[in-house]
Order: C-alpha cells, then sequence, then structure tokens
C-alpha cells in the first residue's frame, strides 16, 4: 500500500475540527434516536431497526441532511421556462452540451431538438458538414430509366430521353414496336414519330398507311424517294438535245407551251419564236387559223385613210382593193385627203361642188360660139346678140330672110 500522504497544517487542523464535531454529534444521535432531532434544518430523521437514526432531506429538497435541506428550484419541467428543462431540482439550458459539432439545438416543450442548419447535412448529435446538392439523389428517389437532378434545393424526378411514364414509379421506352403508335406513325427508336420521315430528301409524302408512307419523287426528279430526290439537271449542260434547257431542275424543250394554237415555234439558241404557217394568220401566240378573203386587209395595205376590200387582180387572183372613201380625193395606196367640198353648198355662188372640189361649172358645158355665166352653182349658156342656134351645141351668126305680110281681110270669114 501506498503511505498517505499528511495534509498541510492549516488545512489537516481544519478537517480534524470538522471531523471531532461531527463525531461528537453524530455519537450523541446514536444513543438517543430521532427524539433529539440530531438531523439539520428540513431534513428528515428515521431510525432503523437498531434504533439508529438515518437523517436524509425529503423529496423535491437538496443539501446536506445534518445540516441543512433546501427545497429545490424545481421538482418537473413545468416548473421551468420553455426553453429550460429540470434537472437534479434545477431549471437548465437543456442544449448544453447535447448537440453535436455544426448543429442546431432547439428547446421544444423543455426537449432539446438536435437539427443541421440549412447548407448542411450529417447526424445532428454528433456533427454537421456542409451539405452537397446532389447528395439529395443518393440514393435515388425515382424509378427505373429515370434521372435525379435537385432544383431548388428538392429532388426532382424525370424521364429519361426517349422514355414516358411515372418518374417516381418508374419510365419506359415510349414504343417497341408500330403497332404501339398511332396509325400515321411508326416507331424509330423507340419513339412514335411522323410516319412521313420515312421519305427521303427531297421526296413528297402522298399519305401514311398501316405505318408505312407512300414517298414519290417530285415531277422532273429523279431518284430513290426513300432515300434521296433530286433534279434531273443543274444546268443546260446536263440535258439531251430534245430537251436542250433545264428549267427549275427539269430538262425542257422551251417550246412546250410557249406558242399559241397551230402556231410554229423554232429555238433560236435557247429563245422560243413563235410564227403562224404560210397558209395561216393570226397571234402567233395565241391562236393560228387558216387565211380568208377578209384577211387581206387586215392590216389594211392601203394608204392613209384608204378604204380596202378583197377583190382579185387581171389573173384572176385574190387582192387588196384600195379605195378612197366619199369625199375623199389622192392615191388610195398612198393617201387620201378630205375633198374641198362634199356639195355646191360648201362653195360660192359662182362655182360648183364638184369631184369634192369647188370650180367654176362653166368649163367645158356650153356649146362653140356660146357665152357661159354661173350662177346658183350652175352653168348658163348663151348664145351671144347676133348669133343663134342651141348654146349648148352651137352659136351662129343669125341670116336676114324676108318677111312675110299678114293681110287680115284675106283671112276674115265671109
Amino acid at each position: 500500500m501506498h503511505p498517505v500522504q499528511p495534509l498541510a497544517s492549516p488545512a489537516r487542523g481544519r478537517w480534524l475540527l470538522a471531523l471531532l464535531v461531527f463525531g461528537n454529534v453524530w455519537l450523541a444521535a446514536v444513543g438517543q434516536g430521532c427524539s433529539r432531532n440530531p438531523c439539520g434544518v428540513g431534513a428528515t430523521c428515521q431510525e432503523t431497526a437498531g434504533g439508529r437514526p438515518v437523517c436524509s432531506c425529503p423529496a423535491g429538497y437538496s443539501g446536506n441532511p445534518l445540516v441543512q435541506c433546501r427545497r429545490a428550484e424545481c421538482l418537473d419541467h413545468s416548473e421551468c421556462r420553455g426553453d429550460q428543462a429540470c434537472r437534479n431540482g434545477n431549471c437548465v439550458n437543456p442544449c448544453a452540451g447535447v448537440c453535436g459539432v455544426n448543429a442546431n439545438c432547439e428547446v421544444r416543450n423543455h426537449v432539446p431538438v438536435c437539427s443541421c442548419p440549412r447548407g448542411r447535412t450529417g447526424d445532428p448529435f454528433s456533427s454537421c458538414r456542409l451539405q452537397d446538392p446532389e447528395e439529395l439523389c443518393r440514393p435515388s428517389p425515382c424509378g427505373s430509366n429515370t434521372q435525379c437532378n435537385v432544383i431548388n434545393g428538392v429532388p426532382t424526378c424525370s424521364c429519361l430521353p426517349g422514355y414516358i411514364g411515372s418518374p417516381l414509379s418508374g419510365c419506359r421506352h415510349e414504343c417497341e414496336s408500330d403497332g404501339e403508335c398511332s396509325s400515321n406513325q411508326y416507331c424509330s427508336q423507340f419513339k412514335c414519330a411522323n410516319g412521313c420521315n420515312q421519305c427521303g430528301k427531297g421526296a413528297t409524302c402522298a399519305r401514311v398507311t398501316n405505318h408505312r408512307a407512300v414517298c414519290e419523287c417530285p415531277k422532273g426528279y429523279i431518284g430513290s424517294p426513300f432515300t434521296e430526290c433530286r433534279p434531273e439537271c443543274f444546268g443546260d449542260r446536263d440535258c439531251p438535245a430534245g430537251r436542250p434547257a433545264c428549267i427549275y431542275g427539269i430538262c425542257k424543250n422551251p417550246c412546250e407551251g410557249a406558242c399559241g394554237v397551230n402556231a410554229d415555234c423554232n429555238l433560236r439558241g435557247l429563245t422560243p419564236v413563235c410564227s403562224c404557217p404560210r397558209d395561216m394568220t393570226g397571234d402567233p401566240f395565241i391562236s393560228c387559223r387558216p387565211f380568208t378573203k377578209e384577211d387581206l386587209c387586215s392590216p389594211n395595205p392601203c394608204g392613209t385613210n384608204a378604204v380596202c376590200t378583197p377583190g382579185y387582180d387581171r389573173s384572176n387572183q385574190e387582192r387588196p382593193v384600195c379605195t378612197c372613201p366619199p369625199g375623199y380625193t389622192g392615191n388610195a395606196l398612198s393617201s387620201c385627203v378630205r375633198g374641198e367640198c362634199q356639195s355646191d353648198a360648201e362653195c360660192a355662188d359662182h362655182k360648183a361642188c364638184i369631184a369634192y372640189q369647188c370650180v367654176d361649172p362653166c368649163s367645158g358645158q356650153c356649146g362653140v360660139g356660146a357665152q357661159c355665166q354661173a350662177k346658183r352653182h350652175l352653168a348658163v349658156c348663151t348664145c351671144p346678140a347676133g348669133t343663134q342656134g342651141d348654146a349648148l351645141v352651137s352659136c351662129r351668126t343669125a341670116r336676114n330672110y324676108p318677111v312675110a305680110r299678114y293681110n287680115k281681110k284675106r283671112n276674115a270669114v265671109p
């Protein structure tokens, strides 16, 4: 055994004195039981079977039962504030030393509640650490064929691309076969796609029947409608002689549809030239028709203001005949001009309208030797004095013949 070290002299003296006093009191108490109340203030004394007193503090009290028992601060939690708890008769902070490192402690109804602060995770009774948002998705709370993403601090489930269904219970392919799609769709890479997508580049989709597209290459295009349709040509040099022009990717004859009905078309380079055949007439861009007599005067081959009428020449061949219309004079082949007058009324009194000109009406009207005077647009012919005859034919000098005498008596009635 190790030897007991002696106490320092002042402390040793106080300890011995207290022990002596306590021993005397105890000895006296033991000898008389609880009758002399050997316990301290507020303490309870009970005698054992041998009559020895036993001191203790009653429930709700604490202290040295040989000296004094004091009432405890509390007996249960209800005697403390809501943020305190009753421990060993004292109202204390229940959070003290309860939660882990970096954890929060909140007292609810006298009970400490430990939790990790926002942005931290872990065991709040041992230690809280900075939170990795992706940890909310490990392990994933989502179903099969899904993906978990943390959005605004909440794990969010969604189906993987090409999958449909409930992401919480599990997702599946949209389709495994054409029969799982509508009749105008087909299953492509596990998704229902537009049936016309089966047509090739540049092709047209006529319709979709029973999940299959009917594809066609546009008119003038060549190739496979399920792979690619391409233009027949990219330039004139790609076209044959019978269709020498490349128009919008199609080899064509420029004369096709360029001219009118019954018209002739000839290419000048790649430019169509339209004309009517020799025995026909009309607008070559609209229609050509056989000649008629009326066509001899259309367009009018005569001069200005002249009138054209179908006729015949000396060899009885049809030809246009040009004449000046009434009231006009001139060369019908070059020009017809309006006459000076249409009637005598448009001329002076001493002139007459002859051949649409105001002229002297006496010109050549009277007979030989007669004299003419124009009056009221007419020629007045008279034989001069000393002459006689028909002024319209001839006037001659008058001859003297004997004059027979008339005997009235001879002719009287008897």
